[in-house]
């Protein structure tokens, strides 16, 4: 089997979905889809991110140092898509029913019906060109009482049914194909 050298890429290293809850300057809610997420370890277990570009969740974040990181189930996926299609200066992107609760220990607004929130405090901005990657210590975790039962992982996995993406397209926890960028929020769009 061979090889070929590409332009760089991430495509086939799928990652997991979060929506990224903020407040705005106003005190609102604003939600935004990315995966650039990963973690980090440096005497306890962090979050490391990056936002390419401007965005109001990336001023937000910048203003506040706190954020928010919800979990993208399949459930959520259409409205997550929705989120992450529809700039954050619409003022009418936050109208589509989120249910939507606060943080436990920061000022966050979390997704209720997400089954984990990371509640995000950032501690390193670190800026490269047009992007930032953000160092974050987990200040709490919010997780569903489903996630400690006795179940194994691969049940809990299953039923919880996390998104992730690749190649522009979504994908189920088991690599079923859930629609390219912007189709799934078709379901809100269509009514």
């Amino acid at each position: 089997m061979g090889k070929q050298s590409l332009k760089p890429n991430n495509d086939y290293c799928p990652q997991t979905l979060f929506l990224y809850g903020t407040y705005d300057d106003n005190g609102n809610p604003d939600f935004g889809l990315f995966c650039w997420f990963s973690y980090l370890w440096d005497g306890e277990m962090g979050v490391m991110c990056s936002i390419g570009g401007n965005k109001t969740t990336r001023e937000n974040i910048e203003r506040n140092k706190v954020f928010s990181a919800n979990l993208v189930t399949e459930e959520l996926l259409p409205k997550a898509d929705y989120l992450g299609c529809v700039s954050g200066w619409n003022p009418d992107k936050m109208k589509i029913g989120l249910d939507i609760g606060k943080g436990e220990v920061l000022d966050v607004p979390v997704l209720n019906n997400s089954p984990v929130n990371f509640e995000l405090e950032v501690t390193d901005f670190i800026y490269k060109h047009d992007g930032v990657t953000m160092l974050c210590k987990i200040r709490n975790v919010l997780q569903d009482d489903y996630l400690s039962s006795d179940e194994s992982v691969e049940q809990k996995l299953s039923h919880i049914a996390p998104v992730k993406t690749t190649a522009k397209t979504y994908l189920s926890y088991d690599g079923r194909k859930l629609g390219a960028w912007g189709e799934p929020m078709k379901k809100i769009m269509n009514g």
